[in-house]
C-alpha cells in the first residue's frame, strides 16, 4: 500500500501478527490484500510449512518482507530471543539457521535476529558479549544470501531487560560487525518509548536503517490515536530518501479496517 506525504510517497507492509487479527493466521493474506496492501511481514512463519506460506503469499500476490528469528517459550529464558542469552548459542544458531531457510522460500529479504532479555543471574557485560559474539556468527551465515539481519532495541517497559539498550547502540553492532549484512530496523514506537526525539534519532542513524516499523504511543495502536506526531514523522521519513518498507506493527484499537481510516486522513490532508 502507497502513502502520499508532502514529501514523497512510502510503502506500507502490514505485519499480520498485529493486524487482521479477526481472522485465523491464514486467512490474513487475502484479506490484507484486499485491503490494499501488497505486502506483509510477521513474526513467526514457523509453526506453518514456508512451502505453505509461500502459497498463501503468491494466492493473495503478496511479498514477503520481514520474519524474526525464533523465540523460545514465552516463559523461557530465550522468550523474547536467544541471543544475549548466554548458554543458549546451539539454540540461538538453529534459530537462525531456520530463519535464513525460511527466509529463502518467502522470498524475505529481512530477518530480525531479535535479542532477548538478559537473564537476571547474568551481568549486562555478559549478556552484551554473548550478543555481540552471536551477531557475529549469525551474520557470517547470511553473508552473500542478500538477507540483511536487522537489530532492533525493544523498549524496556514492554520487555525488562531487553538485550539491546537503544536503537543507537544495534547500529553501533550493525556497524561494527558487518555494515553490509547487518542494519538497523528502527521501530518508531519503542523508540518513542525508549527516550522520544524520534525525528532526529531517525535522521541520524538514517544510513544503517535497513527496515522501519511504527504504532503509536500508549496503547501501541494505530497511528493518531496517541502522542507520536506521525503527520511530521511520516513526511521527515518520506525527505530523508529512505525507500525501504514501513511495517504497520500495530495493535488496531477497534478493528483492523475501521483502524486504517488513519491512512485515509493522511492522504485527505497531504
Amino acid at each position: 500500500m502507497k502513502l502520499d506525504t508532502p514529501s514523497g510517497p512510502l510503502k506500507l507492509a502490514a505485519n499480520l501478527k498485529w493486524m487482521f487479527t479477526e481472522l485465523p493466521f491464514e486467512a490474513r493474506f487475502a484479506a490484507a490484500a484486499e485491503a490494499g496492501f501488497t505486502a506483509v511481514e510477521y513474526a513467526s512463519p514457523y509453526p506453518y510449512a514456508a512451502t505453505r506460506l509461500r502459497a498463501l503469499l503468491d494466492d493473495a500476490g503478496l511479498e514477503q518482507i520481514l520474519i524474526n528469528t525464533p523465540a523460545g517459550a514465552p516463559d523461557s529464558a530465550t522468550g523474547a530471543g536467544a541471543a544475549v542469552v548466554p548458554g543458549a548459542v546451539e539454540e540461538f544458531r538453529r534459530g537462525v539457521d531456520s530463519a535464513l531457510e525460511y527466509a529463502s522460500t518467502l522470498g524475505a529479504n529481512l530477518v530480525h535476529v531479535m535479542a532477548g532479555a538478559c537473564p537476571p543471574e547474568q551481568t549486562r557485560a555478559q549478556c552484551f558479549a554473548t550478543y555481540v559474539a552471536n551477531i557475529a556468527w549469525a551474520a557470517d551465515q547470511a553473508r552473500g544470501t542478500g538477507i540483511t539481519l536487522v537489530l532492533e532495541a525493544i523498549n524496556k517497559r514492554d520487555v525488562p531487560r531487553y538485550g539491546l539498550a537503544s536503537m543507537e547502540a544495534a547500529a553501533d553492532v550493525a556497524r561494527a560487525v558487518d555494515p553490509h549484512t547487518l542494519g538497523v530496523l528502527f521501530d518508531f514506537y519503542h523508540a518513542q518509548v525508549d527516550r522520544g526525539n524520534v525525528s532526529e534519532r531517525f535522521a541520524t542513524l538514517l544510513p544503517v536503517v535497513r527496515h522501519v516499523q511504527i504504532a503509536d504511543n500508549p496503547g501501541r495502536n494505530e497511528p493518531g490515536t496517541g502522542e507520536i506526531a506521525y503527520r511530521h514523522v511520516l513526511a521527515a521519513v518520506a525527505a530523508s530518501g529512505y525507500d525501504g518498507w514501513i511495517g504497520c506493527e500495530y495493535r488496531p484499537a477497534t478493528t483492523t479496517l475501521e483502524g486504517l481510516t488513519w491512512i485515509r486522513a493522511l492522504r485527505r490532508n497531504s
